[in-house]
């Protein structure tokens, strides 16, 4: 019985810590693979005239979420559309996280069903016009450890100061194997092979320390970075 009861409490727990997320649909079809491939149009885009409205969907925070960046909000807005028979996601309200708010993405998303879909799938592609050189596009949101700021560094040299709720664009002009760094009480470290003619994108933030707080670099796809970026 006391296992039972431990189990339930750890389950609890677990499930408050994952997003929260309400599902209204008007109309469904047969649910759909896990791998089923669900199109994602940005708050700009226009969706295709022949897509059929199906419901919605919105992920947001418990107030205890832990887990909550904008794939996890994505892929958990991605498979409640696949349960509607849903191939496409329309994002229509994006809220970042925040030093003074809440520390996750939220979205609110119109579930379609695009009939031959595979004719609108875009590669994630990073491709850039100009050959002679990469960019390195460098973002922070707001959140945990707001006055805290550290250097980053491409290798050896250092490229730039990482603010909260920041962005910028770093020009790189010669391709190669490299890794992007910062230290602040403690070192993180990601390597990154460079081509020229391609752009980048790197999610900075912080993670709890024990005084300072320990940078956190991550290599996003250029699809999610594109749209975290713009943000």
């Amino acid at each position: 019985m006391r296992y039972a009861v431990m189990l339930l409490i750890v389950a609890i727990a677990f499930e408050g810590c994952a997003p929260k997320v309400k599902t209204q649909t008007t109309k469904s079809y047969s649910s759909l693979d896990d791998l089923e491939e669900v199109i994602v149009f940005g708050l700009d885009e226009n969706i295709p005239d022949d897509a059929e409205e199906l419901g919605s969907v919105e992920v947001g925070d418990t107030g205890f979420t832990l887990e909550c960046t904008f794939e996890i909000v994505l892929e958990k807005a991605k498979i409640q559309a696949r349960k509607a028979g849903g191939n496409a996601l329309l994002i229509t309200d994006h809220k970042l996280p925040s030093a003074f708010g809440s520390s996750c993405h939220r979205i609110k998303a119109t579930i379609f069903r695009i009939p031959n879909a595979e004719r609108l799938t875009v590669k994630d592609d990073n491709v850039i016009d100009d050959k002679s050189v990469a960019l390195l596009h460098i973002y922070r949101f707001g959140g945990m450890g707001s006055l805290v700021g550290y250097n980053l560094y491409l290798s050896d040299s250092l490229i730039c100061r990482v603010k909260n709720n920041w962005k910028e664009t770093i020009v790189i002009k010669q391709s190669g194997s490299n890794t992007i760094w910062a230290k602040t009480e403690a070192k993180t470290e990601i390597p990154i092979e460079i081509e020229l003619g391609r752009e980048y994108y790197v999610r900075c933030g912080i993670s709890m320390g024990a005084f300072v707080g320990h940078p956190t670099l991550g290599l996003v796809g250029s699809t999610i970075g594109r749209t975290e970026f713009d943000k």
